[in-house]
């Protein structure tokens, strides 16, 4: 616990593997030990007394599941984010939709409410949230990844991820 927050759930996604600009000299080489995942922490605030509760109240408490028999699991395999994303939106450290989908989606358990990014920055997640029809507030402080975002978050929430716009959550009765 702190300050208020417990920490809930890390959650890991691919990290690179190989010396950049040297993969194929050093073919046989990992740049790290644990080379295979990249940690990531969920906050939030304390409930106030039990989830279902707070899911009646505030809409919040859990995270949505992908299937009625199939909970939202802790460990989501992802690749890096492809050139073609990169393309569409250019940002240093911007994360694949097939990633961000998932993860936005879990994010409402009721798919009710409004997704917010404090640090928008190209706006993948913005994007992910429209593409799988929640509504979403951006903020960007550095104006340049703002008109980024602005141009960015339509071509992004209609990338097809696996051949479909909604693939990676098409196993999603409620979206499909």
């Amino acid at each position: 616990e702190r300050r208020g927050e417990i920490v809930r759930l890390t959650m890991t996604m691919r990290g690179g593997d190989r010396p950049k600009a040297a993969h194929e000299e050093f073919s046989e080489i990992s740049v790290m030990p644990r080379s295979m995942w990249e940690p990531w922490i969920v906050y939030r605030k304390p409930l106030e007394g039990r989830v279902q509760d707070n899911l009646r109240k505030w809409k919040t408490g859990g995270f949505r599941r992908p299937l009625a028999e199939k909970p939202f699991g802790d460990v989501i395999a992802s690749s890096p984010t492809r050139k073609s994303e990169k393309t569409l939106a250019p940002h240093p450290s911007l994360k694949p939709q097939a990633f961000m989908r998932q993860v936005v989606y879990a994010s409402l358990p009721l798919g009710e409410g409004v997704v917010l990014d404090p640090f928008a920055g190209a706006g993948s997640t913005l994007a992910a949230a429209e593409a799988v029809g929640y509504a979403s507030i951006g903020v960007e402080k550095d104006t340049g990844f703002f008109t980024v975002a602005r141009e960015s978050i339509p071509r992004l929430a209609a990338y097809k991820v696996n051949g479909s716009a909604k693939a990676c959550i098409s196993s999603y009765p409620e979206v499909s």
